[in-house]
């Protein structure tokens, strides 16, 4: 019985010390199909935005440019993950989301592969970002395109920004222009 107990305690000791995931400990593939590590992120601010080309939300690619354009030189980046989950609003191949952003909203930011943001298939970025379990924060399952997620310079997440809330939101545009 000693025994038992000596070994839950030293597994308990081991989980308390473990330390939870960052942001940067993933990665991904580019919408071209490169790796892209999200290390390569650190000491930017970061927000993550599930996207689709046929959501009553999609506008809000112009908007998430504008933002891009405005603040990443001063260390703002925005990654776009295209995701078909929600009512089948981003049918297209890779390619074709490309394509899309890029000729009706000129988008520059980086665009990631198309992904699952919920479910049993989710890619694991999303598993952390929407589990307390894995990010030591907050549940904040995706329930919408557009649902746009705070990362901030150490690869912490921060808050998240409902899906029908404009990128241009005081708590985003506030968030950006905190000092580090």
């Amino acid at each position: 019985m000693k025994a038992l107990v000596g070994l839950l305690a030293i597994l308990m000791a081991l989980n308390c010390s473990a330390q939870k995931k960052s942001f940067y400990d993933f990665s991904t593939k580019t919408i071209d199909g490169k790796d892209f590590n999200l290390s390569s992120l650190k000491g930017k601010k970061v927000l993550v935005v599930n996207t689709a080309s046929r959501c009553g939300h999609t506008p809000q690619y112009a908007d998430l440019q504008s933002l891009y354009e405005t603040y990443q030189s001063k260390g703002f980046v925005i990654l776009g993950f295209p995701a078909n989950n929600f009512l089948s609003q981003e049918p297209g191949s890779n390619s074709e989301i490309k394509e899309f952003c890029t000729e009706k909203y000129h988008v520059s930011f980086p665009m990631m592969q198309k992904i699952s943001v919920k479910g049993d298939d989710i890619d694991p970025i999303y598993k952390w970002l929407t589990t307390k379990q894995e990010n030591g924060v907050m549940d904040a399952p995706v329930t919408w395109n557009f649902q746009k997620f705070m990362i901030d310079e150490k690869g912490n997440l921060v808050g998240m920004v409902p899906p029908k809330d404009n990128p241009k939101t005081e708590k985003i545009l506030n968030w950006i222009n905190q000092s580090k």
